[in-house]
């Protein structure tokens, strides 16, 4: 059963692999090509191109908590959205220490079987992993050839408390009590939908655009809680662009936790060169509206030195769960209006393809579950204004910054 604990962090200790590898990972890409020194006769006039890097292909930010009081196996369904030659894995404990037996990667067959063998994983050289609470580990890099879109299984068997999500978006996937890693077939034990542990799975390739997507329930994928992450706007448009747009998105959240857990949460990621802002939804009933800015203007400056920061309008909002409507209303209105002066010209304007059109503040028809989260369709509908406008700003799949 999950758990959704307290949202407090003690300070992350990473745990970088030893990888004697020439790998650029520790910082994002800063354009496509280097010039080459002068070795051996080369040309030192002859650009070439710029190491492979890791850049992440699947995230999730995993604020809650979920335990498990015995050795237990997961076996996790995840899409990746890039392509290289090797993987690497980092897990996150909840609000408790966390103890990884054993970790095996392998391309995800029928059913919930295996298409590939499993690749054991390691870290440090050794084949498991203890943390503290509120953790982040990082395994060694593991060679695994995988394609845009591929879906892998990461099996792990654990003890412990893991870092988990809110709702369901990884259908597919299963747990079993004992230890089950190395298992080629259907893992068996019972369906699991929840993310647990596993935060981000990094492909080695040529250093290209890497986007993650920042905000709340909308961002995550919050539908009717038994989602799925192929679903969400941000995936649906990396996918649909080539590139990888990860999620960071955390339902419930506002300006004030999305400032304070940035750091574990997005910035800890290898190799992003872009960020996708659609947060403020749950800010609109509680301050006034020269906060709302204030704050927007402090998380986007705070970004500038890690990313590109592209800014997402605010949906309709069709009532106020908490606070009252009118000032929901009118503080939206102000906030949209303020984005289209002072973002341009990286902002998606999410609004204008999600609204009625004989009322700003309803929704059009079939694209809204309950008036505030969008629906399929509603993703889909925000992924093509995504893909419409980063092609307009001349993204492309596999491309150098």
């Amino acid at each position: 059963m999950l758990r959704c604990g307290s949202s407090g962090y003690e300070e992350e200790t990473f745990f970088p692999p030893e990888d004697s590898a020439p790998v650029s990972s520790e910082a994002p890409p800063s354009g496509g090509l280097e010039v080459a020194p002068v070795r051996g006769g080369h040309d030192p006039g002859q650009p070439r191109p710029l190491p492979p890097m890791f850049q992440p292909g699947f995230h999730l930010a995993l604020r809650w908590s979920h335990s498990v009081g015995r050795l237990t196996t997961f076996r996790l369904r995840v899409p990746v959205n890039r392509e290289g030659q090797r993987v690497r894995l980092a897990f996150r404990s909840g609000d408790g220490p966390l103890v990884l037996r054993r970790v095996t990667v392998a391309h995800a067959g029928d059913e919930g079987a295996l298409a590939s063998a499993p690749v054991p994983v390691t870290f440090s050289g050794a084949p498991g992993l203890s943390v503290a609470t509120r953790t982040r580990g990082v395994s060694d890099p593991v060679s695994l050839p995988i394609h845009f879109g591929d879906e892998l299984a990461v099996s792990f068997e654990v003890e412990g408390t893991l870092a988990a999500s809110a709702i369901e978006l990884l259908p597919g996937s299963a747990v079993r009590p004992g230890a089950w890693a190395t298992t080629p077939g259907p893992l068996g034990g019972a369906p699991w939908s929840v993310p647990v542990g596993l935060a981000t799975v990094e492909v080695e390739g040529p250093p290209a655009r890497a986007f993650v997507a920042l905000g709340d329930s909308i961002t995550e994928g919050y539908i009717d809680g038994h989602d799925d992450i192929r679903d969400t706007w941000a995936f649906q448009a990396g996918a649909r662009l080539g590139v990888p747009i990860v999620n960071a998105g955390v339902s419930g959240q506002g300006f004030y936790d999305g400032s304070r857990l940035l750091d574990g949460e997005a910035l800890v990621l290898s190799g992003i060169t872009d960020c996708i802002v659609l947060l403020g939804t749950n800010d609109l009933s509680g301050v006034p509206d020269s906060k709302l800015l204030a704050d927007m203007v402090q998380l986007t400056e705070r970004l500038k030195p890690f990313c590109r920061t592209w800014t997402g309008t605010l949906l309709p909002k069709e009532h106020a769960h908490n606070g009252k409507y009118e000032q929901v209303k009118s503080s939206r209105l102000v906030m949209n209006t303020w984005i289209r002066e002072h973002q341009q010209p990286d902002v998606i304007d999410f609004e204008a393809v999600t609204r009625a059109p004989d009322n700003v503040h309803h929704f059009l028809d079939g694209l809204a579950v309950d008036g505030i989260h969008p629906s399929v369709a509603g993703h889909r509908v925000m992924a093509d204004e995504v893909v419409r406008v980063l092609r307009a700003r001349g993204v492309q799949p596999q491309q150098a910054p």
